[in-house]
Protein backbone atom coordinates (compact mmCIF):
# COMPACT_ATOMS: atom_id res chain seq x y z
CA UNK A 1 0.00 0.00 0.00
CA UNK A 2 1.28 3.55 -1.01
CA UNK A 3 1.81 5.89 1.90
CA UNK A 4 0.13 9.37 1.02
CA UNK A 5 2.42 11.97 0.94
CA UNK A 6 3.39 13.86 3.94
CA UNK A 7 3.89 17.89 3.97
CA UNK A 8 6.75 18.60 6.37
CA UNK A 9 7.74 21.92 5.26
CA UNK A 10 4.64 24.58 7.07
CA UNK A 11 7.74 26.83 8.10
CA UNK A 12 8.08 27.71 4.58
CA UNK A 13 4.48 27.80 3.90
CA UNK A 14 1.47 26.45 4.88
CA UNK A 15 -1.42 25.58 2.82
CA UNK A 16 -4.56 28.02 2.84
CA UNK A 17 -7.42 26.61 4.61
CA UNK A 18 -10.92 26.43 3.29
CA UNK A 19 -12.46 28.31 5.62
CA UNK A 20 -10.15 31.29 4.49
CA UNK A 21 -10.96 30.27 0.68
CA UNK A 22 -14.41 30.65 1.45
CA UNK A 23 -14.18 34.27 3.84
CA UNK A 24 -12.17 35.32 0.19
CA UNK A 25 -13.99 34.63 -2.77
CA UNK A 26 -16.96 37.27 -2.55
CA UNK A 27 -13.75 39.63 -2.66
CA UNK A 28 -13.03 38.36 -6.04
CA UNK A 29 -16.08 38.52 -7.01
CA UNK A 30 -18.98 40.46 -6.26
CA UNK A 31 -17.55 42.23 -3.68
CA UNK A 32 -14.07 43.03 -5.36
CA UNK A 33 -13.98 46.33 -5.67
CA UNK A 34 -11.64 49.59 -5.08
CA UNK A 35 -12.08 50.20 -1.13
CA UNK A 36 -10.45 54.06 -2.08
CA UNK A 37 -13.78 54.32 -4.19
CA UNK A 38 -16.47 56.44 -3.07
CA UNK A 39 -19.33 54.52 -4.63
CA UNK A 40 -21.62 51.90 -3.11
CA UNK A 41 -19.36 49.24 -4.29
CA UNK A 42 -15.99 50.87 -3.20
CA UNK A 43 -17.80 51.45 0.36
CA UNK A 44 -18.39 47.74 0.56
CA UNK A 45 -15.03 47.16 -0.09
CA UNK A 46 -14.13 49.97 1.97
CA UNK A 47 -16.00 48.42 5.21
CA UNK A 48 -14.46 44.89 4.58
CA UNK A 49 -10.82 46.58 4.73
CA UNK A 50 -12.14 48.31 7.98
CA UNK A 51 -13.57 45.24 9.36
CA UNK A 52 -10.05 43.02 8.82
CA UNK A 53 -8.01 45.62 9.98
CA UNK A 54 -9.88 45.59 13.49
CA UNK A 55 -10.22 42.19 13.61
CA UNK A 56 -5.98 41.73 13.25
CA UNK A 57 -5.96 44.37 15.42
CA UNK A 58 -8.74 42.98 18.14
CA UNK A 59 -6.16 39.40 17.72
CA UNK A 60 -2.75 41.73 18.57
CA UNK A 61 -3.87 43.81 21.08
CA UNK A 62 -3.59 46.61 18.77
CA UNK A 63 -5.62 49.45 17.54
CA UNK A 64 -7.34 49.42 14.20
CA UNK A 65 -4.72 52.49 12.84
CA UNK A 66 -1.96 50.77 14.12
CA UNK A 67 -2.32 48.24 11.55
CA UNK A 68 -0.70 48.94 8.69
CA UNK A 69 -1.54 45.82 5.21
CA UNK A 70 1.51 45.07 3.19
CA UNK A 71 2.13 42.54 0.32
CA UNK A 72 4.26 40.51 2.11
CA UNK A 73 6.11 39.32 5.39
CA UNK A 74 9.27 40.72 3.69
CA UNK A 75 8.10 44.17 2.68
CA UNK A 76 6.37 44.27 6.19
CA UNK A 77 9.95 44.04 7.38
CA UNK A 78 11.44 46.15 4.94
CA UNK A 79 9.04 48.72 6.03
CA UNK A 80 9.79 48.47 9.14
CA UNK A 81 13.23 48.89 9.06
CA UNK A 82 13.66 51.52 6.04
CA UNK A 83 10.61 53.16 7.19
CA UNK A 84 11.93 53.72 10.90
CA UNK A 85 15.52 54.21 10.21
CA UNK A 86 15.19 56.57 7.83
CA UNK A 87 12.45 58.53 9.90
CA UNK A 88 15.10 58.52 12.89
CA UNK A 89 18.19 59.47 10.99
CA UNK A 90 18.60 63.14 12.55
CA UNK A 91 18.62 61.65 15.38
CA UNK A 92 21.16 58.86 14.92
CA UNK A 93 22.47 56.20 12.65
CA UNK A 94 23.10 52.92 14.27
CA UNK A 95 21.00 49.64 14.43
CA UNK A 96 21.19 46.54 16.20
CA UNK A 97 20.25 43.31 14.68
CA UNK A 98 21.49 39.80 15.23
CA UNK A 99 23.41 37.34 12.62
CA UNK A 100 20.57 34.48 12.66
CA UNK A 101 17.56 36.95 11.12
CA UNK A 102 15.61 36.21 8.20
CA UNK A 103 17.10 38.00 5.01
CA UNK A 104 14.25 40.45 4.65
CA UNK A 105 16.03 42.19 7.72
CA UNK A 106 19.72 41.17 7.21
CA UNK A 107 19.55 42.66 3.16
CA UNK A 108 17.64 45.80 4.68
CA UNK A 109 20.39 46.79 7.03
CA UNK A 110 22.64 46.03 4.22
CA UNK A 111 20.30 48.69 2.06
CA UNK A 112 21.11 50.87 5.49
CA UNK A 113 24.62 51.00 5.36
CA UNK A 114 24.58 52.24 1.76
CA UNK A 115 22.59 54.93 3.03
CA UNK A 116 25.73 55.83 6.01
CA UNK A 117 24.31 53.98 9.01
CA UNK A 118 26.42 51.58 10.77
CA UNK A 119 24.94 47.95 11.96
CA UNK A 120 26.10 45.83 14.62
CA UNK A 121 25.21 42.37 13.82
CA UNK A 122 25.24 40.27 17.34
CA UNK A 123 26.54 36.67 17.30
CA UNK A 124 24.01 34.20 18.98
CA UNK A 125 24.73 31.29 21.49
CA UNK A 126 25.08 27.90 20.40
CA UNK A 127 21.33 27.53 20.65
CA UNK A 128 21.07 30.34 18.22
CA UNK A 129 19.50 33.06 21.02
CA UNK A 130 20.48 36.57 21.70
CA UNK A 131 22.05 36.79 25.10
CA UNK A 132 20.25 40.09 26.31
CA UNK A 133 23.51 41.36 28.38
CA UNK A 134 24.77 41.41 24.64
CA UNK A 135 22.36 43.08 23.19
CA UNK A 136 22.56 45.55 25.80
CA UNK A 137 25.65 46.25 25.27
CA UNK A 138 25.08 47.34 21.59
CA UNK A 139 23.01 50.03 22.31
CA UNK A 140 24.84 53.22 21.71
CA UNK A 141 23.44 56.95 22.21
CA UNK A 142 22.88 56.79 18.33
CA UNK A 143 21.08 53.83 18.38
CA UNK A 144 17.76 54.06 16.82
CA UNK A 145 16.11 51.10 16.31
CA UNK A 146 17.20 47.12 16.56
CA UNK A 147 15.55 44.66 15.14
CA UNK A 148 15.58 40.81 16.78
CA UNK A 149 13.02 37.97 15.17
CA UNK A 150 10.47 36.37 17.76
CA UNK A 151 10.55 32.96 16.62
CA UNK A 152 13.82 31.84 13.69
CA UNK A 153 12.22 30.52 10.75
CA UNK A 154 15.37 27.94 10.42
CA UNK A 155 15.48 26.54 13.90
CA UNK A 156 12.60 27.93 16.04
CA UNK A 157 14.47 29.42 18.36
CA UNK A 158 12.73 31.52 20.60
CA UNK A 159 14.17 35.11 21.56
CA UNK A 160 13.28 37.26 24.86
CA UNK A 161 11.30 39.38 22.96
CA UNK A 162 10.06 41.36 25.78
CA UNK A 163 12.91 41.99 27.77
CA UNK A 164 14.81 43.01 24.50
CA UNK A 165 12.32 45.38 23.91
CA UNK A 166 12.34 46.70 27.71
CA UNK A 167 16.39 47.42 27.47
CA UNK A 168 15.95 49.16 23.95
CA UNK A 169 13.19 51.20 25.10
CA UNK A 170 15.38 52.61 28.24
CA UNK A 171 18.25 53.43 25.67
CA UNK A 172 15.10 55.21 23.52
CA UNK A 173 15.45 52.89 20.45
CA UNK A 174 12.75 51.66 18.41
CA UNK A 175 11.92 47.75 18.65
CA UNK A 176 10.97 45.56 15.96
CA UNK A 177 10.09 42.06 15.56
CA UNK A 178 9.64 39.83 13.10
CA UNK A 179 6.91 37.53 14.18
CA UNK A 180 6.12 35.72 10.63
CA UNK A 181 6.87 32.17 12.22
CA UNK A 182 4.89 33.16 15.71
CA UNK A 183 0.89 32.94 14.74
CA UNK A 184 -0.89 29.51 15.93
CA UNK A 185 2.84 28.64 17.68
CA UNK A 186 3.05 31.27 20.64
CA UNK A 187 0.73 33.80 21.72
CA UNK A 188 1.12 37.12 20.44
CA UNK A 189 0.33 40.57 22.18
CA UNK A 190 2.25 43.58 21.22
CA UNK A 191 1.52 45.43 24.73
CA UNK A 192 3.02 41.96 26.76
CA UNK A 193 5.82 42.08 24.55
CA UNK A 194 6.44 45.41 24.57
CA UNK A 195 7.16 45.94 20.89
CA UNK A 196 7.09 49.18 18.57
CA UNK A 197 6.41 47.19 15.33
CA UNK A 198 6.42 43.88 14.57
CA UNK A 199 5.50 42.24 11.42
CA UNK A 200 3.23 39.38 9.98
CA UNK A 201 2.79 37.36 6.75
CA UNK A 202 -0.69 35.52 6.13
CA UNK A 203 0.92 32.25 4.46
CA UNK A 204 2.54 31.04 7.23
CA UNK A 205 -0.77 30.60 9.51
CA UNK A 206 -2.73 29.43 6.42
CA UNK A 207 -3.89 32.37 4.84
CA UNK A 208 -3.09 33.36 1.25
CA UNK A 209 0.25 34.49 0.08
CA UNK A 210 1.05 38.04 -1.32
CA UNK A 211 -0.12 40.00 1.93
CA UNK A 212 1.66 41.19 5.16
CA UNK A 213 0.71 43.18 7.86
CA UNK A 214 3.04 45.56 9.98
CA UNK A 215 2.13 46.68 13.22
CA UNK A 216 3.42 50.48 14.16
CA UNK A 217 2.81 51.57 17.81
CA UNK A 218 1.06 54.82 17.55
CA UNK A 219 3.66 57.45 17.74
CA UNK A 220 6.53 55.34 15.98
CA UNK A 221 7.97 57.38 13.76
CA UNK A 222 8.37 55.80 10.43
CA UNK A 223 8.79 56.79 6.81
CA UNK A 224 7.06 55.30 3.75
CA UNK A 225 9.25 53.47 1.43
CA UNK A 226 6.61 52.50 -1.81
CA UNK A 227 4.80 56.25 -2.52
CA UNK A 228 2.02 56.45 -4.88
CA UNK A 229 -1.95 57.24 -4.08
CA UNK A 230 -1.18 57.62 -0.42
CA UNK A 231 -3.53 54.16 0.83
CA UNK A 232 -2.46 52.60 4.60
CA UNK A 233 -2.35 56.03 6.24
CA UNK A 234 0.58 56.73 3.71
CA UNK A 235 2.75 54.23 4.58
CA UNK A 236 2.10 52.06 2.04
CA UNK A 237 0.62 53.16 -1.13
CA UNK A 238 -1.40 50.67 -4.16
CA UNK A 239 -4.59 49.33 -4.09
CA UNK A 240 -5.34 47.22 -1.14
CA UNK A 241 -5.75 43.15 -1.66
CA UNK A 242 -8.74 43.35 -0.03
CA UNK A 243 -9.20 39.57 -0.63
CA UNK A 244 -6.02 38.69 1.04
CA UNK A 245 -6.33 41.00 3.70
CA UNK A 246 -9.85 39.55 4.64
CA UNK A 247 -8.04 35.81 4.02
CA UNK A 248 -4.97 37.10 6.65
CA UNK A 249 -7.58 38.52 8.97
CA UNK A 250 -9.74 35.48 8.65
CA UNK A 251 -6.20 33.06 9.14
CA UNK A 252 -5.12 34.56 12.36
CA UNK A 253 -8.76 34.49 13.95
CA UNK A 254 -8.63 30.21 13.87
CA UNK A 255 -4.78 30.49 14.48
CA UNK A 256 -5.20 32.28 17.30
CA UNK A 257 -8.74 30.48 18.47
CA UNK A 258 -6.56 26.90 17.89
CA UNK A 259 -3.33 27.53 19.45
CA UNK A 260 -4.13 25.98 22.77
CA UNK A 261 -5.00 23.03 21.09
CA UNK A 262 -2.92 22.92 17.89
CA UNK A 263 0.48 23.76 19.57
CA UNK A 264 0.60 21.40 22.71
CA UNK A 265 0.09 18.81 20.20
CA UNK A 266 2.47 19.89 17.49
CA UNK A 267 5.10 19.87 20.25
CA UNK A 268 4.52 16.62 21.09
CA UNK A 269 4.73 15.12 17.67
CA UNK A 270 7.85 17.32 16.99
CA UNK A 271 9.31 16.19 20.48
CA UNK A 272 8.29 12.26 19.23
CA UNK A 273 9.91 12.77 16.02
CA UNK A 274 13.29 14.28 17.88
CA UNK A 275 13.62 11.50 19.68
CA UNK A 276 13.34 9.14 17.19
CA UNK A 277 15.91 10.57 15.23
CA UNK A 278 18.13 10.76 18.35
CA UNK A 279 17.85 7.28 18.55
CA UNK A 280 18.01 5.41 15.52
CA UNK A 281 20.41 7.72 13.68
CA UNK A 282 23.90 8.48 14.43
CA UNK A 283 26.12 11.52 13.97
CA UNK A 284 22.62 13.83 14.69
CA UNK A 285 22.79 17.03 16.03
CA UNK A 286 19.52 19.13 17.02
CA UNK A 287 20.08 23.14 16.03
CA UNK A 288 18.68 25.37 18.62
CA UNK A 289 18.72 22.52 21.37
CA UNK A 290 18.95 23.80 24.74
CA UNK A 291 16.15 27.58 24.20
CA UNK A 292 12.94 27.49 23.76
CA UNK A 293 11.88 26.41 20.40
CA UNK A 294 8.44 26.61 18.33
CA UNK A 295 6.63 23.50 19.13
CA UNK A 296 6.83 22.58 14.85
CA UNK A 297 9.88 23.19 14.62
CA UNK A 298 12.73 20.05 14.56
CA UNK A 299 15.95 20.80 12.83
CA UNK A 300 18.59 18.72 12.58
CA UNK A 301 22.39 18.73 11.31
CA UNK A 302 23.78 14.84 10.10
CA UNK A 303 27.20 14.68 9.80
CA UNK A 304 28.20 12.69 6.25
CA UNK A 305 25.04 13.45 4.99
CA UNK A 306 24.88 16.25 1.44
CA UNK A 307 21.60 17.68 2.38
CA UNK A 308 20.47 18.11 -1.08
CA UNK A 309 21.07 14.16 -1.72
CA UNK A 310 18.51 13.63 1.74
CA UNK A 311 16.20 15.76 0.46
CA UNK A 312 15.42 14.38 -3.03
CA UNK A 313 15.47 11.18 -1.54
CA UNK A 314 13.25 11.68 1.04
CA UNK A 315 10.76 13.48 -1.86
CA UNK A 316 11.15 10.46 -3.67
CA UNK A 317 9.54 8.85 -0.20
CA UNK A 318 6.97 11.38 -0.73
CA UNK A 319 8.36 13.37 2.04
CA UNK A 320 8.53 16.75 1.88
CA UNK A 321 11.20 18.77 3.70
CA UNK A 322 13.58 21.50 3.71
CA UNK A 323 17.51 22.33 3.99
CA UNK A 324 16.11 25.43 6.08
CA UNK A 325 14.50 29.02 4.25
CA UNK A 326 12.87 28.47 1.51
CA UNK A 327 13.54 31.91 0.70
CA UNK A 328 17.20 30.42 -0.15
CA UNK A 329 16.17 27.99 -2.31
CA UNK A 330 18.83 26.55 -4.45
CA UNK A 331 21.63 28.12 -2.65
CA UNK A 332 24.66 26.26 -1.98
CA UNK A 333 26.48 28.14 0.77
CA UNK A 334 25.30 26.58 3.99
CA UNK A 335 22.70 28.71 5.96
CA UNK A 336 23.76 31.70 7.24
CA UNK A 337 21.79 30.66 10.46
CA UNK A 338 23.41 27.20 10.54
CA UNK A 339 26.92 29.04 10.16
CA UNK A 340 26.18 31.31 13.57
CA UNK A 341 25.75 28.58 15.54
CA UNK A 342 29.50 27.59 14.58
CA UNK A 343 28.33 24.46 12.38
CA UNK A 344 29.96 24.95 8.80
CA UNK A 345 31.67 21.31 8.02
CA UNK A 346 31.30 20.18 4.22
CA UNK A 347 29.65 17.21 5.59
CA UNK A 348 27.26 18.55 8.02
CA UNK A 349 24.00 18.40 6.58
CA UNK A 350 21.07 20.29 7.75
CA UNK A 351 17.20 19.16 7.49
CA UNK A 352 14.35 20.86 8.80
CA UNK A 353 10.84 19.21 9.45
CA UNK A 354 8.23 21.40 10.31
CA UNK A 355 5.16 20.30 11.36
CA UNK A 356 1.31 21.47 10.82
CA UNK A 357 -1.95 21.56 12.70
CA UNK A 358 -2.61 18.49 10.61
CA UNK A 359 0.54 16.41 11.13
CA UNK A 360 -0.42 12.95 12.73
CA UNK A 361 1.22 10.72 14.69
CA UNK A 362 0.85 7.50 12.14
CA UNK A 363 2.95 10.15 9.55
CA UNK A 364 5.94 11.06 12.31
CA UNK A 365 5.73 7.32 13.12
CA UNK A 366 6.45 6.53 8.91
CA UNK A 367 9.40 9.13 8.75
CA UNK A 368 10.76 7.80 11.32
CA UNK A 369 10.64 4.33 9.70
CA UNK A 370 11.99 5.57 6.85
CA UNK A 371 14.43 7.73 7.68
CA UNK A 372 17.19 5.98 9.12
CA UNK A 373 17.59 3.80 5.97
CA UNK A 374 17.42 6.72 3.83
CA UNK A 375 20.55 8.50 5.65
CA UNK A 376 22.35 5.13 5.57
CA UNK A 377 21.93 5.11 1.87
CA UNK A 378 22.86 8.63 1.79
CA UNK A 379 25.67 8.45 3.68
CA UNK A 380 27.02 5.56 1.74
CA UNK A 381 26.70 6.96 -2.07
CA UNK A 382 27.43 10.84 -0.79
CA UNK A 383 27.58 11.84 -4.40
CA UNK A 384 24.25 11.16 -5.10
CA UNK A 385 23.37 14.52 -5.74
CA UNK A 386 24.53 18.14 -5.00
CA UNK A 387 28.37 17.29 -5.20
CA UNK A 388 29.05 18.16 -8.46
Amino acid sequence: MTHARIYLDHAATTPCRPEVVAAMMPLFADDGFNPSSIHSEGRRARAALDEARARVAHLLGARAREIVFTGSGSEADNLALLGVARARRPEGRHVVTAATEHHAVLHAVDALREEGFEVTVLRVDGAGAVRPDAFEAALRDDTVLASIMLANNEIGTLAPIAELARIAHLRGVVFHSDAVQAPGQVPLDVDVLGVDVLSLSAHKFYGPKGVGALYVRSGTPIAPIVHGGGQEAGLRSGTENVAGIVGLATAFEFAVRELAQTAPRMAALRDRLEDGILQSIPGVVVNGAGAPRLPNNLNVGLTGIDAEALLVRLDLEGISASAGSACRAGANEPSHVVAALGRTAPDFGVVRFSLGRKTSREEVEHVLARLPPIVAAVRSFPAFVGTS
